[in-house]
């Protein structure tokens, strides 16, 4: 591979110009080319960024010298075929969210780029965001006490998605949050929805997660709600924890609140033989070194190719929250009726532990941004 990394776009939209943007402005990379079948937006970008090579052909960008990456950020039923072009070309990939709409492909991508031994990371961008990071080290260490639950919100209106809805739009980012967090995946799932804008595809919906130790998560999403939210709150016996995106200078505020409950004798046979202690201390808002996430995904990802040590974030955890979204969907069509999740035990979990290690240790050190 040369000195830099060369990185091919597939998707200039929003998202797409941010990856642009972040790979040119490090020095390990060089964005070689953009593909986009909007050949007005190319010109758009053709004077922001003028010289990495345009095309529509995504198999021409493909055979362009020079091309060691791919991301992967077009619409989310096209992230699947892109991909697996990308991976049949030798070519390493950084894929957005979802990394496919089922798990039958998802499973196919993972095959696919062990197979070739090449890099799969998955774009779940809150992982690599030090609020999520931080909250994470609290509970690790047991700072709440006993984990009773969490539940998150992700509303706004709009921007309205034709390729899928509300809840593989958003939900995503909130199943991803929470199995990080809590070093687990859901049992089971109960899920609602539905179209309040009639545009045949759910545009609200509201998603229970049933994790190990009858740890309890809850996802709302909406594209149809006045007011922009993006919070995630986890409780705890000994504390409350509030990551609000949306505030730039209070993004984590911990309440140190809570209430347990405590058996009054030694066999408690009713409620009114229970002790409650409740908790009533301070609000406090811990400094956060909080850089660009995407900046530290995209140089994550730079690190896992040059060096060949899987992703925070690998296609193994993508294909974790498909397979949670699917569950979703058949929940939702049987109106909110359980489904079990029945996950193989393939996964290596100390070796996820050791993952994660490694990446904590290599953000302390500097080496990831």
């Amino acid at each position: 591979m040369a000195e830099q990394m060369g990185l091919l776009i597939v998707g200039c939209g929003y998202w797409g110009v941010n990856y642009v943007r972040n790979f040119t402005e490090m020095p390990e990379t060089r964005v070689v080319a953009l593909c986009d079948q909007r050949v007005e937006r190319l010109n758009e970008l053709r004077r922001r960024f003028p010289e990495p090579v345009l095309t529509t052909d995504l198999e021409e960008a493909l055979r362009l010298p020079g091309v060691d990456a791919v991301v992967v950020c077009t619409n989310a039923t096209a992230h699947y075929d892109v991909a697996r072009h990308c991976l049949e070309a030798g070519k390493h990939v950084l894929i957005e969210k979802p990394m496919a709409t089922s798990t039958e492909r998802a499973q196919r991508l993972v095959d696919l780029a062990a197979a070739r031994r090449l890099t799969l990371m998955v774009g779940h961008i809150f992982l690599y965001n030090g609020a999520v990071r931080k909250i994470k080290s609290y509970i690790d260490e047991g700072a709440l006490g006993e984990l009773y639950y969490l539940y998150a919100r992700r509303t706004n209106l709009g921007p309205v998605r034709f390729d899928v809805n509300a809840l593989w739009d958003l939900a995503p980012h909130d199943i991803s949050i929470f199995n990080y967090m809590l070093g687990a995946r859901p049992e089971w799932v109960s899920a609602v929805g539905t179209q309040v804008l009639h545009n045949c595809r759910e545009d609200v919906g509201f998603i229970v997660l049933g994790y190990p130790n009858k740890t309890l998560g809850h996802v709302h999403v909406s594209w149809a709600d006045p007011l922009k939210v993006r919070e995630v709150v986890v409780v705890g016996s000994d504390k409350r924890i509030v990551f609000d995106d949306l505030n730039p200078l209070e993004r984590v505020r911990i309440f140190d609140k809570g209430i347990a409950a405590s058996p009054v004798g030694p066999e408690p046979t009713t409620f009114e033989e229970y002790h409650f202690s409740i908790r009533d201390g301070e609000i406090s808002s811990p400094n956060i070194d909080f850089g660009e996430p995407l900046k530290t995904q995209c140089l994550h990802f730079v690190e896992c190719v040059s060096q060949g040590c899987p992703p925070l974030s690998d296609g193994h955890e993508g294909l974790n929250v498909v397979r949670v979204m699917e569950a979703v969907g058949r929940s939702i069509a049987q109106r909110g009726a359980p489904v079990e999740l029945e996950w193989e035990e393939a996964e290596d979990k100390p070796a996820r532990a050791v993952m994660e290690s490694s990446y904590e240790r290599r953000t302390s050190t500097g080496a990831v941004h």
